[in-house]
């Protein structure tokens, strides 16, 4: 169960990453991220404030735990993502963002002292071959083209934040509810984005609302929102960061599944021989021997 969850979530952020990329002209990046999570929120409310009103207690106590968790994985991930698709392209930003496994794995290492087998670090470099050969369109000479700007930066430093929110996950209490867990991340996100919208909007920013820009926030308050997130906190608690990490490779090969059904691409045999690399490195650093690897 928790890796058919790992990749319900990697195709729902696959679509965010489209989406995001896609109407960056019509919605300003701290607009996007305010009202996916406002209205993400909003859902949230309606179907559990009983439990977190019967888990205050449990929640005031957890609160440095919670709003850290919220600036990390709600205010400072999906900003800086929103932010970087302004400046690269998005192959630059698929490329870096599957470098979040290695940053779980480098975090987990030096936060939670968890060192990583042979047969992981194997998995994750496997898994990485078929991203890389996947973007670079099987042509690997390309890789030297590849310009880091100030988006690729800003996409590495979502990525460590991803980690961050990633490992701490190891210290989630277990009398905690994950739906107040949930919801209370969301208001402290949702807090911590607002200054900056109100940045964004006093700038000269705004939103133009119309049925595209609707859609695509009402898809991300969803799917890359409610339903990512409680598949992915869910996940990481049964298997670990480190394992569920490597899913994250998915990213770029629903992405180019997502081109070929709506742009009209064809399958080449690159995107075969990067589909093949990803897979097999998933099953290198999730299973051992037969037994599923720690």
């Amino acid at each position: 169960m928790p890796y058919l969850l790992l990749v319900l979530t990697t195709l729902f952020w696959s679509g965010n990453f489209v989406l995001s990329r896609g109407m960056h002209a019509d919605i300003p990046p701290l607009a996007l991220s305010f009202w996916r999570w406002a209205l993400a929120l909003a859902i949230m409310l309606a179907f559990s404030w009983r439990t977190f009103l019967g888990q205050r207690g449990i929640v005031y106590r957890e609160r440095r735990f919670i709003i850290i968790q919220g600036l990390l994985g709600v205010t400072g991930f999906n900003s800086l993502i929103y932010l970087a698709v302004q400046s690269t392209t998005a192959v630059n930003a698929v490329l870096i963002n599957s470098c979040v496994p290695i940053l779980i794995a480098l975090c987990s290492l030096f936060i939670n002292k968890e060192p990583l087998r042979l047969r992981q670090w194997a998995g994750i470099l496997v898994s990485l071959s078929g991203v890389v050969l996947i973007i670079v369109g099987g042509k690997l000479g390309s890789l030297v083209e590849l310009d880091f700007n100030q988006g690729d930066l800003l996409v590495l430093c979502a990525g460590l934040f991803w980690a961050l929110y990633s490992v701490n996950l190891k210290r989630f209490p277990e009398e905690l509810h994950p739906f107040s867990y949930l919801l209370g991340i969301m208001i402290a996100g949702v807090i911590g984005i607002l200054p900056f919208y109100f940045l964004e909007l006093a700038m000269g920013y705004g939103l133009t609302a119309n049925l595209p820009t609707l859609t695509t926030i009402v898809y991300v308050a969803i799917f890359p929102s409610l339903l990512a997130f409680i598949f992915w906190n869910r996940a990481v608690r049964d298997i670990g960061a480190n394992r569920a990490g490597v899913f994250i490779h998915l990213m770029p090969v629903f992405s180019s599944i997502m081109a070929i059904m709506f742009l009209g691409e064809s399958i080449e045999l690159f995107h075969l021989q990067g589909i093949s690399l990803v897979f097999a490195g998933i099953f290198l650093a999730t299973y051992s021997g037969g037994k599923r690897a720690d």
